[in-house]
């Protein structure tokens, strides 16, 4: 079963984000409240936990939740596997798959921190369709692929 492990945020970006109890997704904007809200394709960031294991393999036990600046943290389904227009049901919203990895500016805090950064290579990106709650242990729903 495909869960929400967090929900994350931040008032800057390039830098880590810190989890929250809940947060409230708005269409044509995102997570209310975190510095990547805006009316553009990447309104939401989500990078599953299978990813961040990786990191956590190669070493670097300590990671976090939010680390990699991603407002959504997921379990139980490979994100970056979907295809671009997927829908996904996350908590009470309805986001749609918009951009798969993005290209890293060199220097981000994250990587400095971290070392790597799996956000380019696994992280996906989304556009919130229908407005609502999200919060950890809510359930993900894959309602279309295109």
């Amino acid at each position: 079963m495909a869960k929400v492990l967090a929900v994350n945020i931040s008032e800057k970006k390039g830098v880590p984000k810190k989890a929250i109890a809940k947060g409230y997704f708005e269409p044509n904007h995102g997570l209310c409240g975190d510095a990547h809200a805006a009316d553009w394709h990447r309104q939401v960031s989500l990078l599953g936990n299978e990813s961040i294991e990786k990191i956590r393999k190669a070493g670097l036990l300590d990671i976090e939740v939010g680390r990699f600046a991603e407002n959504i943290t997921t379990e139980g389904i490979i994100l970056y596997e979907l295809p671009l227009g997927t829908k996904l049901k996350i908590g009470e919203t309805i986001m749609e798959i918009t951009q798969i990895g993005k290209e890293c500016h060199g220097g981000c805090a994250i990587k400095r921190q971290v070392g790597d950064c799996v956000m380019p290579r696994e992280g996906v990106f989304a556009k919130v369709l229908e407005p609502g709650w999200v919060q950890a242990g809510d359930q993900i729903e894959v309602l279309e692929k295109n």
